[in-house]
């Protein structure tokens, strides 16, 4: 039997915004502006990295870290690279995990850890304790508690996903796991990924939704919201701070996806429109569709637009001027 409690109360604060995230994700129109937008999302996922490590003091800056995840030689601290590199892949797992599932849990704390913490992708066998400068603000429970109260969170999420929105569930697991620190390190990252695994199995949109990165810029308030419910004993005022976080994230990302449709030129827009998802063809076959005569016209206005923006792909990228190149809609 499961005596488990996450102690919260639903406010009306709570419902608003809960409301107000709901229309958001409407006006994202089924995520099909996102879907023709893979720099935006890609640029998301960077900054959430980012955003994430920066947190927990990793001092590589956006661009270093964008240029880890592109493959670049960069130079810096070899366990913030590491660091960078373990993130990248465990956020590629995100629609690849059982966001209920404790062993999943532990799998993307090993990836998201690996060579950078010794008890990687397992619970913690010692004490541990948050400190702000040499004062405890939160003992954490002992290690012989952890796999108990591991089990007992993930059973307790189980029989609740259809009973509490996604949006609090996923706060509210987001606390009681930073509450338990559940391993000797990396918990802060893991918390706010398995956040986001829970609201993209709900909401696809939130595989992109970077909610690290307001986390980061109201971080004094993040940890103030989780201390002052440490104090309290309920996670109340923490669920309203996420919901805060995730309202004002999906505003730019309605913002973003606004500005990055209306930059889509007519010309790449008709070049998208006559051509299948995944299906290849050449330079000739695409003018013939378009019914253009013009190759220089056809390069300029339609293809080479259409690539930068990520619209369209080679399929020899290492070829590009090759006579058999052929192209397909991403």
């Amino acid at each position: 039997m499961n005596n488990y409690a996450s102690p919260f109360e639903i406010t009306n604060h709570m419902l608003e915004l809960v409301a107000s995230i709901m229309k958001k994700i409407g006006k994202l129109d089924n995520y099909k502006n996102l879907n023709k937008m893979p720099i935006l999302r890609r640029n998301n996922r960077i900054l959430s990295i980012h955003s994430s490590l920066a947190i927990e003091d990793n001092s590589l800056s956006y661009k270093k870290v964008e240029d880890i995840i592109n493959g670049k030689l960069v130079l810096g601290n070899q366990k913030e690279i590491q660091e960078v590199k373990n993130a990248y892949k465990a956020y590629g797992m995100m629609k690849k995990v059982d966001p209920y599932s404790i062993e999943d849990l532990k799998k993307i704390h090993g990836i998201m850890t690996f060579l950078t913490v010794e008890e990687s992708g397992e619970f913690r066998t010692g004490n541990e304790g948050v400190f702000d400068g040499d004062k405890c603000i939160h003992m954490c429970p002992q290690p012989e508690m952890i796999n108990s109260l591991m089990k007992q969170l993930f059973y307790w999420m189980i029989e609740n996903k259809d009973k509490i929105h996604p949006l609090i569930l996923s706060s509210i697991f987001h606390y009681e796991f930073v509450f338990i620190h559940p391993f000797s390190d990396g918990n802060g990252r893991t918390a706010r990924l398995w956040q986001n695994i829970l609201l993209s199995h709900w909401e696809n949109v939130f595989e992109y939704v970077s909610i690290e990165s307001l986390i980061r810029e109201y971080q004094e308030e993040y940890y103030e919201a989780i201390s002052h419910c440490n104090v309290k004993g309920n996670s109340t005022e923490f669920i309203e701070f996420m919901l805060k976080m995730i309202d004002k994230v999906l505003d730019r990302l309605v913002e973003s996806t606004s500005t990055n449709e209306s930059c889509i030129s007519p010309y790449v827009r008709r070049l998208l429109d006559v051509m299948d998802k995944d299906i290849a063809m050449s330079s000739r076959e695409l003018m013939e569709k378009l019914a253009l005569k013009s190759r220089i016209s056809f390069r300029d206005n339609y293809l080479n637009p259409a690539i930068e923006n990520g619209l369209i792909k080679m399929t020899n990228p290492d070829k590009p001027t090759s006579k058999n190149q052929t192209y397909y809609k991403v």
